[in-house]
């Protein structure tokens, strides 16, 4: 295990709105804001999208289980934000519902907002960390520096 350590700076309230693309949208704001370490909660719900749902086998590197979803879901959710050498990476999981369906996964590509999500993103103030490609794994990893 590695670690950094620093403190809570500046917190944000976002909200989302109908259609926006959650990914694209949370990205332009880290940039807009020069956001460089932070951890987010939301609530609300996501119009359709994509997610994986974890390995197809336990190996390295990894394959994911690509899940698409449509027609409005209840999200929640927590993510991280951090940089690398070209732009804010974004990390989210969240969980969703559907009348007796569940899903839970990492969010992916252009998932859209259905009516509303809120936000409340931490910024992480002196912390030592970046997102970097791991070679083993192609993934891209938290690097604690």
């Amino acid at each position: 295990m590695k670690y950094s350590k620093g403190y809570i700076g500046r917190v944000f309230l976002l909200k989302f709105e109908d259609n926006e693309i959650l990914i694209d949208k949370l990205a332009f704001f880290a940039k807009k804001e020069r956001v460089k370490a932070a951890t987010m909660i939301f609530i609300g719900a996501l119009r359709k999208g994509d997610l994986a749902t974890g390995p197809r086998k336990p190996v390295i590197p990894p394959q994911p289980n690509k899940v698409s979803f449509k027609d409005g879901w209840e999200v929640m959710g927590i993510g991280t934000i951090f940089v690398n050498a070209r732009s804010p990476q974004i990390h989210i999981h969240g969980s969703m519902g559907k009348k007796k369906k569940v899903l839970t996964g990492c969010v992916r590509g252009k998932s859209k907002v259905f009516l509303v999500i809120e936000a409340v993103v931490l910024e992480l103030k002196g912390v030592k960390a970046s997102k970097e490609i791991d070679p083993q794994t192609g993934l891209n990893l938290l690097k604690i520096i």
